[in-house]
Parts: C-alpha cells; sequence; structure tokens
C-alpha cells in the first residue's frame, strides 16, 4: 500500500511541476485585455426608472407592476402596485426580457413577427412575449438595460409609462 501511496505521490508532484512549466511558458501580452469594461443602469437609477413609470401609471388609474433588468437580464427592480393583475409581475419581466433579448422595445419585436420580417417561432422561446411595454435603456449606443411595464388596460398604456418612467432618469444616462 505504501508503494502506490508513494507512486501516486510522485505522479502528482510530476503533475504539478508540468503544469506550472506550462503556465510560465504561456506568453502574456498587453494587448490581450483580461479585464472586459461594460456599462450597465445602476440600481439607484433603475429605481428611480421604475417608482417614476409606476406614480405615472398611477395617476392615470392604473396598478401596474414595473420591472428593470440590467444588461445580462438580471433584476435590479421589481415594484408591484398592490392591486395589480396576478401575471403583471412576470408578464412585466418578459416584456423587459423580449426588449433587452432583441435590443428592440417589445412592441416592435411584436410588429416584426406580425409581419414575417421575424421567424414566429421566437415567441416560442421562454420569456419571450409579442406585447407592447418592454423598452430599451441605451445611452451612447449602449444597452444598458431594459424596463417593462404590465397592468394597464393596453400595451400602449403600458408603454406610455415606461417612457415616462425612462424619460425622468434621461439626463442621468448621459456619458
Amino acid at each position: 500500500m505504501k508503494e502506490v501511496m508513494k507512486e501516486a505521490m510522485k505522479h502528482l508532484i510530476a503533475l504539478i511541476a508540468a503544469s506550472a512549466l506550462l503556465a510560465a511558458a504561456a506568453p502574456c501580452r498587453a494587448d490581450d485585455a483580461a479585464v472586459v469594461t461594460y456599462k450597465s443602469i445602476a440600481p439607484d437609477t433603475a429605481f428611480d426608472l421604475a417608482k417614476a413609470a409606476l406614480a405615472t401609471c398611477r395617476t392615470h388609474g392604473y396598478q401596474v407592476a414595473v420591472v428593470v433588468l440590467d444588461r445580462f437580464g438580471e433584476t435590479l427592480v421589481l415594484l408591484r402596485d398592490r392591486f395589480a393583475g396576478l401575471p403583471a409581475a412576470e408578464t412585466a419581466n418578459d416584456k423587459a426580457y423580449t426588449a433587452l433579448s432583441f435590443r428592440s422595445n417589445s412592441g416592435d419585436f411584436a410588429k416584426l413577427i406580425q409581419s414575417g420580417q421575424l421567424a414566429a417561432g421566437l415567441t416560442a422561446l421562454p420569456h419571450i412575449v409579442t406585447l407592447q411595454g418592454g423598452i430599451i435603456i441605451e445611452a451612447g449606443g449602449t444597452l444598458l438595460g431594459a424596463v417593462g411595464v404590465a397592468g394597464a388596460p393596453g400595451g400602449d398604456k403600458d408603454e406610455e409609462c415606461a417612457k415616462a418612467g425612462l424619460d425622468t432618469i434621461r439626463d442621468k444616462l448621459e456619458f
């Protein structure tokens, strides 16, 4: 048994030594970026956007949910008014996800599907919806995230609230 353990240790030491030599021999070039820099909407700004969108819908008498996603599709903010319908939060998320995924407002995506410019099969993908109310958040040609609103009586009204929220933070997105 001791002989087997000694042999295994010899192989392990040889493997570690070979790995160290290979790592040391690997060329390092300064022009290969080891770090990627990106811009995304900040959580506080996303919260301000969501509050403004919710407030706009409230002034019109709509009980809605608002979701703001970062550029990677992760939820930064979810606000749901107390009488918003059961599917409102999930639908708002899916509207934002659709906008983010296709780098196009969800209503515009719906028109492209309806006109046949995009394959209808795309709507079978998870979290993809063909409803208005999902708006991309973009500044300086950079995609920062997306906002989705759901629960108003019609996608056009959801989109109006989302745009109103986006307008309130537009000056914070300049870079």
